[in-house]
């Protein structure tokens, strides 16, 4: 039990550093200098099912984790 809940746990955290690192940057930056500031955000459908996503496996990493540290 305590290697398949590792194995979840390795899992999870991984795609969870993958879906944080897809997330698109706030603010502008220094990219509004150069010209190529975004004009229109035409991904923020997009978006916001990457943060909902990303909450989803940030919470699974939180149990497991949790799990992980009371039983084992």
């Amino acid at each position: 039990m305590k290697v398949l809940l590792l194995g979840i746990e390795f899992l999870v955290s991984s795609i969870l550093i993958i879906s944080i690192l897809l997330h698109a940057p706030k603010g502008e930056g220094m990219g509004a200098i150069g010209g190529s500031a975004r004009l229109f955000n035409s991904s923020q459908g997009l978006d916001a099912g990457l943060s909902r996503f990303t909450k989803i496996l940030a919470a699974m990493f939180m149990v497991i984790a949790i799990i992980l540290g009371v039983f084992f």
